[in-house]
């Protein structure tokens, strides 16, 4: 099967962690150890998030009195997409020796007239309590929003139209690569290749990725078993199997699961036939077996 894995930011940053590169280090080798399952029976390409390492550089490039401007974020997307994809082939070619790997820098295609830019809403780096997000407002000029009891930068996220380097990674895939590439949903840019200030989602993004590349499954990584229905409540139950309008009708978190499980109803939508999943990284094998997780299918 050719299998398109979304790792979700858990995969290297808990809630709460320092962003050292020791600790995000540590839970990409134990990510390498569950992708590598997949991988050995499978052709395999695996996206990945950058919202913290992205809010991290912002802040950095922000605050660094040599630079006249702060580096935009097409930049330190670009920059993280080849940090994390480096650790993660590295990591990967420890549990799969011989398995020829590659990270490939990926540009993707947004709409510059995409009404996400009037509407930030993508939320990038660390928490922050309420004085410091104002100060940050104030010093920076950046768009805070709540996240759970803190607040969060918030950028554009437009919607992923095209991904450049497609045909690429469809040679690569089909003489038996396992291709790293999207990270944080792809490098923004416009149809004439120049960079674009935002921050695309990269389960959408994975989506159009399996879906072009004719993938039979999606796996969506997280830190959760399975999609729940009465999230945070104690009438919360896990949703095991939905076609594409049914999960659509649940309520969800649209920071978190929300994009998740429309990245899943997209690729089930566009894909017949084939399956997408979302449940813990340490379930990969069993969601692509449909034993965990949610499992969605187009009727």
């Amino acid at each position: 099967m050719r299998i398109v894995a979304a790792l979700g930011g858990n995969a290297l940053l808990r809630r709460g962690e320092a962003l050292d590169a020791a600790v995000q280090i540590a839970h990409v080798r134990q990510a390498a150890r569950g992708l590598a399952a997949l991988a050995r029976d499978h052709e395999l390409v695996v996206t990945h998030g950058n919202g913290p390492q992205v809010g991290l550089l912002a802040l950095e490039s922000a605050a660094d009195p040599a630079l006249s401007v702060p580096y935009p974020l097409d930049v330190l997307g670009a920059e993280t997409q080849g940090m994390i994809g480096y650790w993660l082939a590295r990591e990967l070619r420890r549990v799969l020796p011989g398995r020829e790997i590659v990270a490939v820098l990926t540009e993707t295609v947004v709409d510059s007239r995409d009404p996400a830019f009037a509407a930030p809403a993508k939320f990038v780096g660390r928490a922050y309590g309420t004085a410091e997000a104002d100060r940050m407002r104030v010093e920076h000029g950046w768009a805070m929003r709540r996240d759970g009891d803190a607040w969060r930068r918030v950028v554009p996220s437009p919607e992923p139209r095209d991904i450049v380097e497609l045909p690429t990674l469809a040679r690569l895939t089909e003489v038996g690569c396992l291709v790293i590439a999207a990270g944080g949903g792809g490098v923004p840019t416009d149809g004439g290749h120049h960079g674009v200030e935002a921050v695309v989602d990269k389960d959408l993004t994975a989506a159009l990725l399996a879906t072009r590349l004719k993938a039979d499954a999606l796996l969506l990584l997280t830190d959760v078993p399975a999609v729940m229905r009465d999230h945070g409540t104690p009438r919360a139950r896990p949703v095991r199997q939905a076609t594409p309008d049914e999960l659509r009708r649940i309520p969800l978190p649209a920071g978190s699961m929300g994009p998740k499980a429309e990245a899943a109803c997209r690729f089930a939508d566009q894909r017949p036939g084939a399956v997408a999943a979302i449940g813990s990284l340490t379930d990969a094998p069993a969601l692509l077996a449909g034993t965990a997780g949610t499992r969605v299918e187009a009727p």
